[in-house]
Order: C-alpha cells, then sequence, then structure tokens
C-alpha cells in the first residue's frame, strides 16, 4: 500500500514538474514570436530612408544586428522625436532606435539601453559669415590693419625726414622753409616716390640725395608689392571667415534649433533665443539662405549633411560642447531590455561595429 501511494505521488509529481516546464517553454518562447513595433526617425547618419524604401544608417544597422542575435521580429514604423518619446512612453512603440539621447527628463517617463555612441552638439555656419560691405570695413579699421598702416606711415616719415636733412641747405626751395614744412616737404617727396605717382615737383638734387631717392625706389616697389598682398589676403579671409567662432558667440547673432531637441533645450537652458525648426535639413535650409546665422544641432548629423552639400555653403565649427550619449529607448519595465543590453555589449566590442561607423562616417568617430 505504501509502496503504490508512493509511486503514485511520484507520477503526480512527475506530472505537474513535465507540465510546469512546458508552460514555461511556452512563455518564454512565445515572446520571441512577438512582432516588435520599432519606431525610428530621419536623423542621417544614424537612421536615414534609402531610395529603395529601406531604412539603414548606424543605428538601424546596429539595431539589426542586435534584433538578430535575440531572435527578436521586428516592424519599423517611421515617426517624429515627439512621436518617438511619447510611443515608447505609452507603450505604443516596444523600441525606437534613432539619434536619440539620454536625458534626464526621458528618463523619467522611459528607460533607455546601455550608451553605443558619444557626442555633443555643433554649430553650423555659413562658409562666408555674413559677407558684404560691413566686414570689409570691419577689417579695414581691425587693430592688426590699423598697425600696419601706423607703420608704413612712420617709414614714410624717416625716409622724408633723412631726405630733408640733406636737401634742405642746397635745395631750399623745395625742402627749405623751416623744421616742420621741411620735413612734410620730405614726406610727401617719400610717398609719391613709393606709389610711383612722381609728381616731379620736388626732387633731391644733391648726390647724397639721389642716393637715398634710389634706394629707395627699389626698397619702395618691395614694400608696395607686400602690402598690397598683405590687404588682398586680408579681405579674403574677410570673405571666408563666419562671425561666428563659438558658443559664446550665440547670443548676438540669430540662432535655430530643432523643436524638441536636445540643441533646443540647451539654447533654453542658456537663456539664447533661436528660431525653432522642424527638422535639421529645415534649418540648415534656412542657414544657406541667411535667415539664420547658426544652427545648433547634434555634431554628428550637421557634420554628415554639411559634408554631402554641393556648394559648400555650410561649415560646422570644429568644436563640440554640452555632451550626450546616444542609446536605444524601451518602455518603462521592458522585457526586452536586459536581453538588447547583452546584445548591444557584444555587437560594440566586434570589429564589425568599427566597420559600421567608418562606413557612414568616415574617420569622423
Amino acid at each position: 500500500m505504501c509502496r503504490m501511494f508512493s509511486g503514485l505521488l511520484f507520477l503526480s509529481f512527475s506530472f505537474l514538474a513535465s507540465t510546469f516546464s512546458l508552460s514555461a517553454q511556452s512563455s518564454t518562447a512565445e515572446p520571441s514570436q512577438e512582432v516588435l513595433i520599432v519606431g525610428t526617425k530621419d536623423a542621417p547618419p544614424f537612421s536615414m530612408k534609402g531610395t529603395d524604401g529601406e531604412w539603414e544608417g548606424i543605428s538601424i544597422d546596429l539595431w539589426k544586428d542586435v534584433a538578430e542575435e535575440i531572435n527578436l521580429k521586428y516592424e519599423l514604423r517611421e515617426t517624429d522625436l515627439h512621436g518617438l518619446i511619447q510611443g515608447v512612453a505609452d507603450d505604443s512603440l516596444d523600441v525606437a532606435v534613432a539619434a536619440l539621447t539620454i536625458t534626464a527628463d526621458r528618463e523619467k517617463v522611459l528607460d533607455f539601453s546601455h550608451p553605443y555612441y558619444q557626442t555633443g552638439l555643433g554649430i553650423a555656419v555659413r562658409a562666408g559669415g555674413s559677407g558684404g560691405i560691413f566686414v570689409v570695413l570691419k577689417r579695414l579699421i581691425s587693430l592688426d590693419f590699423l598697425s600696419v598702416i601706423g607703420g608704413l606711415l612712420l617709414v614714410l616719415l624717416l625716409v622724408g625726414f633723412f631726405i630733408w636733412l640733406v636737401e634742405r641747405k642746397k635745395n631750399p626751395e623745395q625742402f627749405g622753409g623751416g623744421v616742420a614744412k621741411g620735413i612734410g616737404s620730405g614726406f610727401w617727396w617719400s610717398a609719391v616716390t613709393m606709389t610711383t605717382v612722381g609728381y616731379g615737383d620736388k626732387a633731391p638734387v644733391t648726390f647724397v640725395g639721389r642716393m637715398i631717392g634710389l634706394i629707395w625706389m627699389f626698397v619702395a616697389i618691395i614694400i608696395i608689392s607686400s602690402f598690397t598682398a598683405a590687404i588682398a589676403a586680408s579681405l579674403t579671409v574677410s570673405e571666408l571667415e563666419t562671425d561666428v567662432k563659438g558658443v559664446g558667440d550665440l547670443p548676438r547673432v540669430r540662432v535655430g534649433g530643432v523643436s524638441e531637441a536636445i540643441g533646443a533645450e540647451y539654447l533654453r537652458e542658456q537663456n539664447i533665443s533661436f528660431r525653432p525648426y522642424a527638422t535639421v535639413e529645415e534649418g540648415m535650409e534656412a542657414l544657406r539662405e541667411k535667415e539664420i546665422d547658426a544652427f545648433v544641432h547634434d555634431a554628428p548629423l550637421l557634420r554628415y549633411l554639411s559634408s554631402s552639400d554641393p556648394d559648400g555653403v555650410v561649415q560646422v565649427l570644429p568644436e563640440t560642447f554640452h555632451k550626450q550619449f546616444y542609446a536605444i529607448a524601451l518602455p518603462n519595465g521592458s522585457p526586452w531590455r536586459e536581453a538588447i543590453n547583452r546584445a548591444l555589449l557584444k555587437r560594440m566590442h566586434d570589429p564589425e561595429w568599427t566597420a559600421i561607423l567608418a562606413r557612414y562616417i568616415g574617420n569622423d568617430l
């Protein structure tokens, strides 16, 4: 009887154990068959739609590898930045993949994977700055330019003084009449000689005076050539330089930013007024059309778009600021977070990850 009872008990336990095991296997296998809704948006080179309608980019390629690693089925759904954040927060999206920055405010309503890319904000400007006559005038009254003019006038005065010194007695008609008048006449002669105008109203008659005149003619040719080259270079640089050199210049120029993006948040925090644009492309176009003087957004996105600008009108300053970390966004309590993190970390230590970065952004890693 005891043996029969023990056998029945063993069979019952075995049945329950097998039932639990099958149930557990079913529950773990079932989510892998679920089709996840993955939100994305246009943010080249991290997420962008090709001519064939297929999505590609750094973040998209990374997600494809992660999904394959943990056997996830998914469907990509395009939206905007607000749609990505709101969709993940209200569980209408299972995942969001693009150039998404981790922030404290976003962390309150959703969750993030481990970061996979570090960057910062950048500033896009027009390559030629504001240009025009005002930039030229600004360059002409700069301290460096005025210093060169002052040095040239001093040389003219010295040459005029020496010519007056040797001519004042034997040529009083042209260089006489008191110290001030005599040196003034010498200054006039040195100026017209240097510029090769040579009115002929004043000329040295002594041997020493003529030797000074001869030497001065050759020296003046060199000075005039150098001075002309310096002016031309100065004005050329004025046309190429921008009025915006860095973050410190933003408060005094017209600035643009993408609404709800990190760049816009930074500008608000710094009390810098700006014009909001719906997309990066709209902001860059406004910059080309001179509606704004600077456009603030994620540096790699700005560099990618400026590098593909055929006219080279827009350039991105080398400085980056306000450090950012890109990650995959997930709903709070997502059952996929741990698996995604493990696959993500595995991929980031794979040489293929470096190859993906190089394919889209070259050496700008």
